[in-house]
C-alpha cells in the first residue's frame, strides 16, 4: 500500500531559539520512501541532521523570532501486513540477553520500575513468561487507562498514569513498557505515524506511540492503547521513553500555535 504522510507544526517564537526535531522517518524505513521526507521550514533556515545514540534521525535548526513553521509531506510504501503475532515467542532469561538490550530493562525518566515492581509481580508473576505475559500486561494497561486528549500532560509518568487511570497513547506505552521491564522483559518506546487504515476513523490524527518487546531473540510491536493488530505503522524513532524521542526539543521559548498530522492510504500506483 501507499501512505500519504506528513505533518505541519507552527510555533510563535519571541526570540530566536535553537530546536532539535525528531520528525524524519526512521532509517529502517528509508528504503520505503516513495518521495523524500525533507524537513521544510518557513521561513527557510538551515537544517542539519545526525543520528543519535539510538539510531534515530535528529534535525537541528535555529528558529528565528516570530512565526516559524516546520513541515514535511511525503509518500511511503508499506507491505500492508498487520503487526506480527507470535504467541510462542519465549522470554529470554536476563543472564542470556544480548548486551545491547539490557538498557531496555532499566528504569527511565517516565518509566519508574522501582515504583511499579511490586505491583507488576503481584499482577503478572503467575502468568506464563513470554508473549502471554506481555499480552496480559497490554490487556491490563488497555483496561486501566481511559483515553482522552484532555488528559495529556508532558510530565506524566507511568506511575502517575496508573494511579490516575487517564492518559493518551504515550501514557499507555510508558505504563506497558515499565511493567514489562519490571517483569524482566526488555521494552522500548516507539513513536511514529499510525493512520486509521483498516479501522474506523477515530478523532483527530496525531503522532502515535506504541512499544516493542524483545522476545525469542527479536523485537515485536505491541500497542496498549489500541490493543489490536494494526497496519500502516511508519516508525520515526525508538528510545527508552518519550525523553529520548520528543518530536521537538526547544532550547528557549517557543509557543505551539498549530499542529497537523496526516497518514492516509492512497491508491496503488499504476
Amino acid at each position: 500500500m501507499r501512505i500519504h504522510t506528513g505533518f505541519e507544526i507552527t510555533y510563535d517564537c519571541p526570540e530566536p531559539v535553537p530546536m532539535l526535531l525528531m520528525v524524519s522517518v526512521h532509517p529502517s524505513r528509508r528504503g520505503d520512501l516513495e518521495t523524500p521526507d525533507w524537513v521544510q521550514t518557513d521561513p527557510m533556515v538551515h537544517v542539519t541532521q545526525y543520528l543519535d545514540g539510538f539510531g534515530n534521525i535528529c534535525s537541528r535548526v535555529l528558529a528565528p523570532a516570530g512565526r516559524f513553521r516546520v513541515s514535511s509531506d511525503f509518500i511511503v510504501t508499506d507491505e500492508g501486513r498487520v503487526d506480527d503475532y507470535a504467541p510462542d515467542a519465549e522470554q529470554i532469561p536476563v543472564e542470556q540477553l544480548p548486551n545491547e538490550v539490557i538498557v531496555y530493562l532499566l528504569g527511565s525518566r517516565y518509566c519508574e520500575t522501582d515504583r511499579l515492581s511490586n505491583l507488576a509481580w503481584s499482577l503478572f508473576g503467575a502468568t506464563r513468561p513470554g508473549w502471554t505475559r506481555v499480552q496480559a500486561i497490554v490487556d491490563y494497561v488497555h483496561d486501566r487507562i481511559r483515553f482522552g486528549y484532555e488528559h495529556a500532560r508532558p510530565t506524566k509518568s507511568a506511575y502517575e498514569a496508573h494511579e490516575e487511570g487517564l492518559g493518551v497513547c504515550r501514557d499507555y506505552a510508558h505504563l506497558a513498557v515499565a511493567l514489562c521491564r519490571c517483569m524482566n522483559i526488555p521494552a522500548r518506546y516507539c513513536t511514529g505515524y499510525l493512520g486509521d487504515i483498516g479501522v474506523p476513523v477515530v478523532g483527530v490524527m496525531d503522532f502515535s506511540a506504541w512499544f516493542e518487546v524483545f522476545l525469542g531473540g527479536r523485537w515485536y510491536v505491541f500497542d496498549a492503547r489500541n490493543n489490536k493488530p494494526r497496519i500502516g505503522r511508519v516508525l520515526i524513532a525508538r528510545g527508552r521513553d518519550a525523553t529520548d524521542v520528543p518530536i521537538a526539543n526547544t532550547f528557549g521559548q517557543a509557543f505551539l500555535a498549530d499542529f497537523k498530522v496526516i497518514s492516509d492510504e492512497l491508491p496503488v500506483a499504476a
